[in-house]
């Protein structure tokens, strides 16, 4: 039997089967609970939400499937280095905190629906509006690719068939039930499941805690077996280069500016119920990369201890490969993976949703309406949002397919820094905009037309690489630059 394979049974199909039909169900619900067909009503479903669904939306959507199979990949192949991953994932919070509070009031008091909302407001500015508009697209396009790509490879490790057939099957199949719910229930729909899937990734992640070690043995057992390895293996237990640190720290903040900038996130943020419930969120997200980040980072280095042959895209199925192992253990085994499977399919379809939903109302309420229909009604919007989410994951389903065809398949993680690299450019018109109101429009968009430029300008760059800093930081203080001393001269002139 193909190791890389998860044996599940009919029972096991089944538990999976019966978790994917009660998200359409959900989204049925959701269609019932809708108030009125606006895009308020739609996309941040009318008054908003609580704590409880706030915390659960957050969760599974930050602790997607880069976090899964992208974060435990990357671990198999730089080892306990990684376990800075962690700290990405609270400096993310740290950058919610940086504007979150003063957004969420912003929004109450002027009804925003997109981050483009607020854009409009801070600078009433067609350029800015814009350029932004295409920034968080792209962001989003690129980070819905690799949640489709994720879903492709997750099924690849629980079926007999053809890896590419099963890599098929599993994009179209995991994006046709998201579009049925999501369609039917708007966000809704995407909060409700986001509680059910955040409440399986917790119980998944303290199944793998017990699964893994129990398999496996210590994580001292396993920095022996790499020691005893050839000079890369043993590399995974040293402490890192001047070089790796730099480029760790450029994580650090690369993840704490750009991923507080997902326009699904902003979105969220705007859907709090109260900021209270808001800040208490927050609070509680700040401990949770210890329960998730941090398993996944031991996942994938014992894999690597017991796995070594791995490369390139293959390492982003060490967890379902690991998955394969412990299920033919014993039968509790076989059902903790049943489980844990589920929390994977949750991690990953809880965030494609969401950049799908997002996507969605910044196409049709940031591009159509103002700039093809101004005067298009509520309902034919919210009509035309739906329409677009079915448009956007056939193109995405497409290029996912095509480039797992590729002989040089793309890593998850490699994907997840193109999308930072662009979001961080917002930087100045969103958490520096917010703060004061001495930036000026004209400035703070060629900051980010510098920006972009500096940015892919050093892409593939020697000399930066060597240096171990994103391209993404140099771009964001050429940015910062042009859009504050541009700002400055603006307000000097006569």
């Amino acid at each position: 039997m193909n190791d890389s394979i998860i044996p599940f049974g009919k029972g096991g199909l089944g538990v999976i089967a019966l978790y994917l039909v009660g998200l359409l169900l959900i989204g049925w619900y959701g269609r019932r609970a809708r108030q009125e067909e606006s895009l308020r009503d739609f996309y941040l479903a009318g008054p908003g939400v609580g704590f409880i669904a706030l915390l659960l939306t957050l969760y599974a959507t930050q602790y997607s499937g880069n976090t899964m199979l992208g974060f435990s990949g990357r671990a198999y192949r730089t080892g306990f280095t990684f376990l800075v991953s962690v700290h990405f994932m609270i400096s993310i919070i740290i950058g919610y905190l940086l504007f979150a509070p003063q957004l969420h009031r912003l929004s109450k008091k002027f009804r925003f629906i997109t981050p483009t909302d607020f854009l409009n407001h801070r600078y009433r500015s067609r350029t800015v509006n814009l350029l932004g508009l295409g920034i968080m697209v792209a962001a989003l396009g690129n980070y819905l690719l690799a949640q489709l790509i994720a879903m492709g490879r997750a099924l690849q490790g629980l079926t007999t068939m053809p890896p590419q057939t099963a890599f098929v099957a599993g994009v179209i199949i995991l994006a046709t039930i998201i579009l049925v719910y999501e369609t039917l229930g708007g966000f809704r729909a995407v909060v409700w499941t986001d509680v059910l899937q955040g409440t399986i990734l917790m119980i998944g992640f303290a199944a793998l805690v017990y699964l893994v070690l129990d398999r496996y043995g210590s994580l001292g057992e396993t920095i022996k077996l790499l020691l005893e390895g050839d000079p890369s293996d043993r590399a995974k237990v040293l402490p890192p280069s001047a070089n790796e640190s730099r480029r760790w720290i450029s994580y650090v903040i690369l993840f704490g500016l750009g991923a507080s900038l997902y326009p699904q996130a902003i979105q969220r943020i705007f859907a709090a119920r109260s900021e209270r419930g808001l800040q208490r969120s927050l609070a509680v997200m700040a401990f949770l990369p210890f329960t998730t980040a941090l398993i996944v980072v031991f996942v994938g280095v014992i894999g690597a201890a017991h796995m070594p042959d791995l490369n390139n895209a293959q390492t982003d199925r060490i967890l379902t490969l690991i998955c394969r192992e412990v299920q033919a253990g014993s039968a509790f085994g076989y059902w903790l993976v049943v489980v844990l499977f589920a929390a994977i399919l949750g991690a990953l379809m809880s965030t494609a949703d969401s950049c799908l939903l997002t996507l969605s109302s910044m196409i049709t309420k940031d591009f159509y309406h103002p700039y093809v229909n101004p005067h298009a009604s509520e309902a034919k919007l919210t009509q035309l949002g739906k329409t677009c989410s079915w448009i956007i994951v056939v193109l995405m389903a497409g290029l996912a397919i095509y480039l797992n065809q590729l002989e040089q398949k793309p890593t998850l993680v490699k994907l997840l820094d193109m999308k930072f690299d662009m979001l961080i450019q917002l930087v100045p018109a969103f958490v520096v905009g917010i703060h004061t109101q001495k930036l000026r429009a004209l400035p703070v968009a060629l900051g980010i037309v510098v920006g972009l430029s500096v940015t892919f300008g050093l892409y593939g760059n020697e000399s930066v690489q060597a240096v171990g800093f994103h391209s993404g930081l140099y771009g964001l203080v050429a940015n910062l630059l042009v859009a504050g001393l541009g700002s400055y001269l603006v307000r000097r002139l006569p």
